[in-house]
């Protein structure tokens, strides 16, 4: 299986958005961190949008956060909106009715396994765990760094 490059994409931009928590992404920055255009982005971002994955805000001073947090957002979630189709095989279309074999198929259900473990890998991982997983995160995508903040005492 291969994921389209709106699905690769879309999973950076949420990964933007996890490396900087706490504010406002901008398209513009988000599109040069990864050389694309903003207007491949915009098209990317209405399915994450609609779905609940990502939240806009408007104006001069607007942008893009993450609209839950992103332990809580599954690479599946966002497979599952940006993708328009998992068939495997011609049989897995139009409900294989052009296959005599359908209903006794065993690579019908051998490729069903495995999108179901497909599946079942990427549920298992988060936004979270992607960015995490680079310490650098922030550096690499060109964010700069937040002052530290001091503690009241």
């Amino acid at each position: 299986m291969r994921l389209t490059r709106q699905t690769n994409y879309a999973i950076r931009i949420l990964m933007y958005c996890a490396a900087n928590e706490g504010r406002l992404s901008r398209i513009p920055d988000i599109a040069q961190a990864y050389s694309l255009s903003d207007l491949f982005l915009f098209k990317i971002l209405q399915p994450l949008v609609e779905n609940g994955l990502v939240q806009t805000v408007r104006g001069r001073n607007g942008g893009v956060r993450l609209a839950k947090p992103a332990e809580e957002i599954t690479l599946f979630d966002v497979v599952r909106v940006t993708e328009e189709n998992f068939a495997m095989a011609e049989c897995f279309e139009n409900d294989g009715t052009d296959c005599p074999l359908i209903d006794g198929c065993g690579l019908n259900e051998a490729l069903r396994k495995a999108l179901g473990a497909f599946f079942e890998v990427l549920s298992s991982y988060t936004i979270h765990d992607l960015v995490e997983a680079r310490p650098n995160m922030r550096g690499l995508l060109g964010i700069e760094e937040r002052p530290a903040q001091v503690a009241a005492g």
